[in-house]
C-alpha cells in the first residue's frame, strides 16, 4: 500500500538553492547572533554571498569542487554556505566539535579540496559566476545511514529546493517570524528546516550557541522568538528546569531527530507556553513528515502526515512485503542522489526507487508514529554516533578481545553509548572510557561499560546488537 500526503505535490522550480532562498534584497534583518550581536540584513547577506562566491571563483574554485565548512552557527555561516553553492561548488558540512583527526577523515571521505574560514572570506567583484545545473550536488552532509560507519550524503540543488517547497506548504514561515537557530546548521534539521526554510520565508533567524535550559528560555523571550526547534534531550532539560522565565511569543515548537516522550512533551509545553509537535526526516531525504500549522489539535504523539509530494510504504523489515507496522520506505523528489564513492551502500539504501529509512513505524488515520529504530546508530543529544566506529576503537586496546556498542536509554541525553566488552587481561571500565574519550569528539564518548563473556553474533559474524539492546 502506498501512503500519500493530504496536500498535492508541489512544483519544483529549476533553480539553485542560493537563488531560491536569497531572493530578498531589502533591509529586513535576516540573521543575528544572540551572544555577539553579529547581524546581516537580507540585502547584506545577498551582497556578501555574491562577493564571496566570486572570490572563490577568482581563487580557482570550479564547479564540482568540494569545500568544507566546519563552524558553529553564526550569521556568517549562511554567507559561506551559500557562497560555495553560488560558485557552483559543493558544500561539505562538518561538525566543528569533532577532533582534528575525525575532521580530516570526513574531508577525505568527501574529497574536500579546501576549507572555508568564515573569519577570512575571499571577496571579488570582477569574477563571473558559472551557470549551475540544479541537478548537481549542492551539499554533502554526513550520516551513518541505516547501519555502519559514516557516509557522505549527496544532496542536489533540485532535491533541497523540492524539500523547501514541500515544507513551506505546511509550515507557513513568513517575515513576521523569528526563529531560534540553536540546532546545528551542519545537520539536515538545522540546514534545511531552520536556516534555509527561514531565509526562504523571509524570517529573522537568531543564531544561538549551545546553552543550558534556563539561558535558552530567557533568549526565547529576549528575542521574541515565534518558532523554536528542539531535540528530545533538550526538551527533557527544559521540562526538568525550574526556570520561571516564560516565553510569550512562541507559536509553535518543533521537536525532531528522535521520538519524544509524551510526558516530557507535556511538561516542556508548560515551560515554553506553546504547543510542541513532532516531525520526521533523515539526512538522506530531508523532512518527510510534518504537523501542519493549522493542524495542531491532532495527536501530538505522532510525527504528522507526509509532506506534499512524498509517498511512503510500510513493509516487513528487510523485505518488500506490506505490513501494518514495519520499516518505513520513502519516495519523493527530495531524496539524496546516493552516498559519495559508495555504490554498495547506495544500492543497499534503495529498493525499487524507495529509500529504506531503517525506522519502524505504524500509521493511523494518515498520521505516522515512530515505534522504534531499526537502524543501529545511537543518537546522543540528537547527534549520530556510529557503534562500529567505537567498537573498532575499543578493539585497539590491548586489554579488549571483543566489543559491541549500543545506545542505552538516558532521560537527559536520549541515549548514551554503552560498551559490552570481552577482556583479555586486566582493564577497568574507567580506563576504557578514558581511552575512547582521548580519540573522539565529546558526544561520542562511551558513557557505560559492562564486561561480558562473549558478544552475540550471527552466523555471518554480524554483531546482534538488538539482543544487547533488548537486555537493556
Amino acid at each position: 500500500m502506498i501512503y500519500r500526503s493530504p496536500l498535492p505535490a508541489v512544483a519544483v522550480p529549476a533553480i539553485t538553492v542560493p537563488a531560491h532562498v536569497l531572493a530578498r534584497r531589502d533591509g529586513k534583518l535576516a540573521l543575528r547572533d544572540a551572544v555577539t550581536s553579529e547581524s546581516l540584513t537580507y540585502a547584506e547577506l545577498s551582497t556578501q554571498v555574491e562577493r564571496t562566491a566570486k572570490g572563490l571563483v577568482a581563487q580557482g574554485i570550479k564547479p564540482g569542487d568540494v569545500i568544507a565548512v566546519a563552524s558553529p552557527n553564526r550569521p556568517m555561516y549562511a554567507v559561506g554556505l551559500h557562497a560555495i553553492m553560488a560558485a557552483g561548488a559543493t558544500a561539505a558540512l562538518i561538525n566543528p566539535v569533532l577532533t582534528p583527526q575525525e575532521i580530516e577523515r570526513l574531508k577525505a571521505l568527501a574529497n574536500v579540496k579546501a576549507t572555508l574560514n568564515l573569519d577570512d572570506l575571499p571577496e571579488n567583484d570582477a569574477a563571473t559566476l558559472p551557470r549551475t545545473d540544479p541537478a548537481s550536488t549542492a551539499a554533502i552532509l554526513f550520516s551513518s545511514g541505516t547501519t555502519g560507519l559514516t557516509k557522505a550524503v549527496k544532496l542536489s540543488h533540485r532535491a533541497l529546493v523540492a524539500n523547501l517547497e514541500q515544507q513551506r506548504q505546511g509550515w507557513r514561515i513568513d517575515e513576521t517570524d523569528v526563529l531560534a537557530a540553536n540546532l546545528p546548521f551542519f545537520h539536515i534539521y538545522g540546514f534545511a528546516l531552520i536556516l534555509n526554510s527561514g531565509l526562504l520565508g523571509g524570517a529573522t533567524l537568531i543564531t544561538m550557541p549551545r546553552s543550558d535550559a534556563g539561558t535558552y528560555l530567557r533568549r526565547l523571550e529576549e528575542h521574541k522568538i515565534t518558532r523554536a526547534f528542539l531535540v528530545p534531550p533538550f526538551a527533557a532539560a527544559i521540562a526538568d528546569h525550574e526556570e520561571t522565565a516564560t516565553p510569550h511569543h512562541l507559536k509553535l515548537v518543533l521537536c525532531g531527530a528522535a521520538p519524544l516522550d509524551d510526558a516530557i512533551r507535556r511538561q516542556a509545553e508548560l515551560k515554553l507556553n506553546a504547543p510542541i509537535r513532532q516531525g520526521y526526516g533523515l539526512t538522506e531525504a530531508g523532512g518527510t513528515h510534518q504537523t501542519f500549522d493549522g493542524d495542531l489539535e491532532t495527536d501530538p504523539k505522532s510525527v504528522g502526515v507526509l509532506s506534499p509530494g512524498t509517498e511512503a510504504r510500510i513493509v516487513e523489515p528487510g523485505t518488500t512485503e506490506d505490513a501494518e507496522q514495519g520499516e518505513l520506505l520513502i519516495r519523493g523528489p527530495q531524496l539524496m542522489d546516493g552516498y559519495l564513492n559508495d555504490d554498495a551502500a547506495t544500492r543497499q539504501a534503495f529498493v525499487d526507487g524507495w529509500l529504506r529509512t531503517g525506522d519502524l513505524v505504524r500509521v493511523h488515520n494518515g498520521r505516522f508514529y515512530v515505534v522504534d529504530r531499526i537502524k543501529e546508530m545511537i543518537k546522543y543529544r540528537g547527534y549520530q554516533v556510529a557503534p562500529a566506529e567505537l567498537e573498532a576503537l575499543l578493539r585497539r586496546h590491548p586489554g579488549v578481545r571483543d566489543a559491541a556498542v549500543v545506545g542505552a536509554p538516558d532521560r537527559v541525553n536520549g541515549e548514551v553509548p554503552k560498551a559490552f566488552v570481552v577482556t583479555q587481561g586486566d582493564v577497568t571500565a574507567e580506563e576504557l572510557m578514558a581511552f575512547v574519550a582521548a580519540e573522539v569528539a565529546p558526544f561520542k564518548k562511551v558513557r557505560q561499560v559492562e564486561f561480558v563473556d562473549e558478544i552475540p553474533r550471527s552466523v555471518s559474524g554480524k554483531i546482534l546488537r538488538r539482543l544487547l539492546k533488548d537486555a537493556e
